[in-house]
């Protein structure tokens, strides 16, 4: 991790001396010049969710049809992979390198938030670039606010109690955004007998789940991991509004019924979905002999 971890380190110090010495300004711009790199990856991971999102009807009638026969199962959703030009494994591939990246992200904003005398050493000896020690200890004030420390909300002052809890609902509320303008406004998949399929309810659980997670992350870690929460979250949005990806109706429309995202003639990954040829008339030869008698 170290490999990614002090570049990013790096980088943020100099972002930092850059700007002022303002850190809350490093940690928005150092993120949004990640996401920003990280966006060709991004955005084949949403094409490749957006096409397997149109696949789920289809492979929906395979799992219903092929339900005793495993093998048989897999055949044929490998069959219709094929038909429809769609790699399974194309989304998996962005999220994998993607994940250790953000990962550093956010432990560089935490090395670079140092506090303690252990804290500062460590940060000196993960400069690259001579020279950048020259900053440290960094100024972690802002608004009067310690961005190593949580926010104090009800503990502290009336202006830290404010903003600390400012904090935690941008932070609870980009996350809500982010989750809904990216998710698929499908109703949960049923199964033969009508009833909800497994992990059906998972999606619209993680809805809730991952805002209120995030929210206690905000009240538990430093405040300028609250910011980098924040800022990643936007970013997220816009880059998915950007794309044509941000179901914006999601958040006020009900979800569709599955079975309807995917039509004949429909593009997923930039190819177009095969139309079924209409079956030959078998019988037009005899009616037309009979006619000619």
């Amino acid at each position: 991790m170290d490999i990614i971890l002090n570049p990013f380190v790096s980088i943020l110090t100099v972002l930092y001396g850059i700007l002022g010495q303002n850190m809350v300004l490093a940690i928005v711009v150092f993120t949004i010049i990640v996401r920003l790199l990280m966006f060709p990856l991004t955005a084949q991971q949403m094409k490749s969710s957006k096409a397997m999102q149109q696949l789920q009807p289809e492979l929906k009638k395979l799992q219903e049809k092929y339900k005793g026969d495993r093998e048989k199962l897999a055949q044929e959703q490998m069959r219709l992979y094929r038909e429809y030009g769609f790699n399974p494994l194309s989304g998996c591939l962005p999220l994998l390198i993607q994940f250790p990246i953000f990962i550093a992200l956010y432990q560089a904003i935490i090395h670079a938030l140092a506090a303690t005398p252990t804290q500062l050493l460590d940060l000196s000896g993960r400069l690259l670039i001579p020279g950048l020690d020259q900053f440290i200890p960094l100024n972690n004030m802002f608004l009067g606010l310690n961005l190593t420390l949580p926010p104090k909300i009800g503990a502290g002052g009336t202006l830290e109690t404010v903003v600390g809890i400012a904090l935690v609902a941008l932070v609870v509320i980009t996350t809500w955004l982010q989750f809904k303008l990216t998710t698929p406004t499908t109703a949960p998949a049923t199964g033969a007998d009508g009833k909800p399929a497994p992990g059906a309810g998972m999606t619209q659980s993680m809805g809730t789940i991952m805002p209120l997670m995030y929210g206690f992350f905000a009240l538990s870690f430093s405040i300028g991991i609250s910011i980098y929460f924040i800022v990643s979250n936007i970013a997220g949005i816009i880059q998915a509004a950007m794309m044509g990806r941000a179901n914006f109706r999601n958040l006020f429309s009900r979800p569709k019924p599955p079975g309807l995202a995917t039509t004949a003639g429909t593009k997923i990954e930039g190819k177009a979905t095969p139309i079924p040829s209409k079956p030959k008339n078998k019988t037009g030869s005899v009616s037309a002999n009979n006619k000619s008698k």
